[in-house]
């Protein structure tokens, strides 16, 4: 059993050595890992040729879903980048108060977090790093803000393609044992993602505490007293935790997992902001950085903070903008797609007949004459809903034509890169799901094996290790999607082999995914970029490992005690 589990543990170590090892580009690596799996299964468990190619296509199947989501997000952000919403958005965000700390919760956790979940892969630190930079905040000190704040929202980031893919698509594989339960793979993806909410929620609401006190202990003055720093700041910290939590967690009860991100953010933004413009949490005495001559030289990279330039190293921030815009209007097509993701997810004949009618889903049943299937409900995801809303957007901003090319051109462009990535990383984990569903399997698949050697050597204390399971993924991966379609179901069959709550542990699965961001070699790197400062991203990881090991040990705990205390029983 332990030779089987090395062989099947395989494709992932080749995965962590391309990735972090060599530090080979995602898109070069993910096809190295696809045939390492595909050569293990032929090999080791004796998987067809048909089967194996027929595994890969419903996982590129999968992955074409996932792809048309993400463009969605990126053309709807694009669009209004072009038209100056955003720019308008954050100048909105940016005039509330030039306390430093002030600035971390508003835009380091409430704009990161809205960007999250609208767009997700990347985006909350490309925006959100460069406009702290052109604020005046060391560059440095911008990327781990922006990192920091984002992580609690990535659990339903790009609008709950983490949850409505990236649980859906492993835990096909295991169908029959979620309709044992009673459950539709769907409806348990759901109900999984409002405990993960409810988890997440519980550990997270204290995300922006420790966003601003990573930026004052490490970013402050030797004379400033960082603990009284800190405590001045601390009410507006947790009010602005339970005010993005609680429409969190109940979006993700009431409505599904699209939205819980977007609402949480827009809801509990809008009440920071009233309560801040209203006199209350401000804090008496602003805090800011050292004069610009006593910064260490690795805080700043080749673009000055404060400069022009600042915000202009992503697409088209800037914080001169049209003020003649009203933030209402600014804000339209994204209260446009709340609105229109709530109808097809609430208004149950709605979604029911989006799902359902023939040429809106594409199914393939029996790919290449084996039993295998798969299928694309294009009108049901949200990327459709996300196009919509861009479109809507053009007469609404009375954008040229010029500018809704380039929006749609750079969406395009910057898809390119995950592409390849994604739809290699879901073939391979389709293999590996698969591999005993062939007629004549000797053994149970690549997942069912590794699961079950990680059950007995680890036991009951599995609990605590579950979030590290997905840190694991996303820091190797750079992407909780990713992470998620390729733990989830070992994470499943864990719980399944220990007697544990399933639902829980895939919870903790998508806790861990959201904090292993924070130190995702791609996505450290990708922020310093757009700041300016390549080349620092063992310092960033550093001390990001702070928020990292919270999380880490409280999701631990908070997963073990509703595992064992709260809901032993739940499926």
């Amino acid at each position: 059993m332990l030779a089987n589990a090395l062989l099947a543990a395989l494709p992932l170590f080749v995965v962590a050595v391309l990735l972090v090892g060599f530090l080979w580009p995602a898109g070069r690596a993910m096809p190295v890992a696809w045939a390492t799996a595909a050569l293990v299964a032929y090999l080791a468990w004796q998987m067809p040729p048909g089967w194996i190619a027929a595994a890969s296509l419903s996982g590129v199947m999968t992955a074409i879903e996932i792809l048309w989501i993400v463009f969605g997000a990126l053309v709807l952000l694009y669009t209004l980048m072009r038209s100056g919403a955003v720019d308008r958005i954050n100048a909105g965000f940016a005039a509330i108060s030039e306390d430093r700390r002030v600035q971390v919760v508003v835009l380091g956790f409430f704009l990161a977090t809205f960007l999250e979940g609208v767009a997700g892969f990347g985006t909350p630190a490309a925006v959100v790093a460069p406009l702290l930079l052109a604020l005046g905040f060391p560059a440095l000190a911008a990327v781990v803000a922006a990192l920091v704040g984002h992580a609690i929202a990535t659990v339903f980031g790009a609008v709950g393609t983490p949850v409505v893919v990236g649980f859906n698509a492993p835990l096909g594989g295991f169908e029959e044992a979620i309709a044992a339960g009673g459950w539709t793979v769907a409806e348990y993806s759901v109900a999984a993602g409002g405990w993960a909410a409810l988890l997440n929620g519980i550990v997270g609401v204290f995300m922006p505490l420790i966003a601003v006190g990573v930026i004052v202990y490490f970013f402050g003055s030797e004379d400033q007293r960082p603990g009284a720093a800190l405590w001045a700041v601390t009410p507006l910290c947790l009010f602005a935790g339970v005010a993005f939590v609680v429409p969190y967690v109940t979006a993700a009860w009431f409505v599904g997992p699209e939205l819980p991100s977007l609402i949480g953010a827009m809801v509990g933004g809008a009440v920071v902001v009233g309560a801040l413009r209203a006199g209350y949490f401000a804090p008496s005495d602003p805090w800011t950085f050292p004069p610009r001559e006593a910064w260490p030289s690795y805080w700043v990279g080749t673009i000055e903070p404060g400069s022009p330039d600042a915000g202009e190293a992503t697409a088209d921030v800037a914080l001169d903008t049209d003020r003649s815009m009203s933030l209402l209007r600014a804000w339209a097509p994204y209260l446009i797609l709340v609105a229109l993701l709530v109808g097809t997810r609430v208004i149950e004949p709605i979604g029911t007949w989006l799902r359902t009618t023939p040429g809106l889903t594409l199914v393939w049943d029996g790919i290449l004459d084996t039993t295998l299937a798969g299928s694309i409900a294009w009108a049901y995801v949200p990327g459709t809903w996300l196009v919509i809303s861009a479109l809507l957007a053009i007469p609404l901003f009375n954008m040229t034509r010029a500018q809704v090319s380039g929006a749609w051109r750079e969406a395009a462009e910057t898809l390119a890169a995950p592409a390849v990535a994604l739809v290699f990383v879901i073939a391979m984990v389709e293999i590996m799901l698969e591999t005993g569903a062939h007629p004549g399997a000797l053994q149970a698949s690549m997942i069912v094996v590794l699961a079950e050697v990680t059950a007995e050597a680890i036991g009951p204390a599995y609990t605590m290790v579950a979030p590290a399971v997905g840190a694991l993924g996303s820091f190797i991966a750079g992407s909780i999607t990713v992470s998620n379609i390729t733990f989830v179901g070992l994470q499943f069959e864990v719980a399944q082999t220990l007697g544990l709550p399933t639902q829980l542990i895939v919870a903790g699965q998508a806790m861990g995914a959201a904090i292993g961001n924070v130190v995702a070699i791609h996505n450290v790197i990708a922020a310093l970029a757009t700041v300016g400062l390549v080349g620092e991203a063992g310092r960033v990881i550093r001390l990001n490992l702070i928020p990292l090991a919270y999380y880490l040990l409280a999701g631990g705990l908070v997963v073990t005690l509703a595992s064992y205390l709260v809901a032993p029983h739940l499926f």
